[in-house]
């Protein structure tokens, strides 16, 4: 088999991992070298399903995760008083990892491979390649490049009119389990602990007619904080937000995965667990062939699609769904919040649902 994945990301990382556990030959193509430096403070959230997975399938990162028990929701009129609160008794909710960790773990272990060849190509001349190498199957997670732009076009688009601004806290030593949304008349702010003393912050601001000073997201972050007792903040880091889902998975023998399939709010930090629940099921439908002696091809991406489509474009709009709420209820002075969420803090059987598909996603 002729296979090709095209972008070398964290997608394409764990993709290329499971493809060497199965003892598959492919090419890693990639246009740009990513520059880790510019997203030295960006974290990923990882459900405590997709850990034991990665754990026992990719490498195991359990040294560089930091496990988080509680998950503590506020408003911009009760910023001391949670609304609601997903706290794990026995396992974590969650845990969060460094992209550059996470990253760097995944490339170390794939590059002991030798079932792949790394390849460099540009953008603009990257779709001429793959029709000349002629590729049995490819599976392409850069969303920028041409072939992104000239096949899988049709989406499902919403801007948010946002821009999420990363940082690290570095504060005095604490227990540091739980995690903070508290949702601000400016949007959404995180407090994500990575360890017992620093704490990753997002914070997705709503665009006004120039963007903050990072002096400016400094001292918001100061105002929201009420449990740090911060010493210093590491590089802030800014990115654009919107909502992203594909009409059609593939074209032909091309998969779109990642980022070139779907992108959704951070406020949930679910995007890169959609992503692994993509990848875990890819893998099964590719054992499945390989066990029936069957060949690896566009049949895969239909099944793909079809089995997984609809739970991907149900879970992000659920996701959009609680921003929106959230942003709605911020214009009413929380009215709705107080009136609906509360009460639900006392509903265990809504918790346990609610952890669970976070953990799980829809599908599996």
């Amino acid at each position: 088999m002729n296979i090709c994945l095209i972008g070398k990301n964290i997608s394409n990382l764990l993709l290329a991992k499971n493809l060497v556990n199965r003892g598959i030959n492919f090419d890693l193509l990639y246009s740009e070298v990513s520059d880790l430096s510019k997203i030295s403070t960006r974290t990923v959230g990882i459900s405590e399903d997709n850990i034991n997975f990665i754990n026992s399938n990719i490498v195991n990162i359990k040294k560089y995760i930091w496990s988080i028990k509680d998950i503590k929701i506020y408003t911009e009129s009760d910023k001391d008083s949670q609304i609601l609160s997903f706290k794990s008794e026995n396992n974590s909710n969650f845990s969060i990892i460094k992209y550059y960790d996470f990253y760097k773990t995944i490339e170390k272990v794939l590059n002991k491979s030798k079932n792949f060849k790394t390849i460099f190509v540009s953008k603009k001349k990257i779709n001429n390649y793959i029709l000349n190498k002629k590729y049995n199957l490819i599976v392409n997670s850069d969303a920028k490049n041409s072939i992104s732009k000239k096949y899988f076009y049709k989406k499902y688009f919403k801007d948010y009119n946002s821009k999420a601004y990363t940082t690290i806290i570095n504060h005095k030593i604490c227990f540091n389990k739980a995690a903070y949304q508290i949702f601000t008349k400016f949007g959404p702010l995180a407090f994500l602990p990575i360890s017992k003393k620093k704490t990753s912050v997002v914070f997705s601001i709503i665009n006004k007619k120039n963007d903050l000073k990072f002096s400016e997201v400094k001292n918001l972050i100061k105002y929201y904080n009420t449990k740090y007792n911060i010493k210093s903040f590491e590089k802030i880091e800014k990115f654009k937000l919107n909502f992203s889902c594909l009409k059609k998975y593939y074209f032909k023998n091309i998969l779109c995965l990642g980022d070139s399939l779907h992108q959704i709010h951070p406020l949930a930090g679910q995007g890169l667990n959609m992503t692994i629940r993509d990848i875990r099921l890819l893998s099964k439908i590719i054992d499945s062939k390989i066990c029936l002696g069957l060949p690896l091809d566009q049949n895969i991406l239909e099944e793909f699609e079809k089995k997984i489509k609809h739970f991907n474009f149900s879970f992000a709009k659920g996701i959009d769904l609680i921003y929106e709420f959230f942003k709605l209820d911020d214009k009413l002075n929380n009215r709705i919040s107080n009136l609906i969420v509360k009460p639900l803090s006392y509903n265990k059987h809504f918790k346990n649902y609610i952890i669970k598909i976070a953990n799980r996603g829809l599908y599996l």
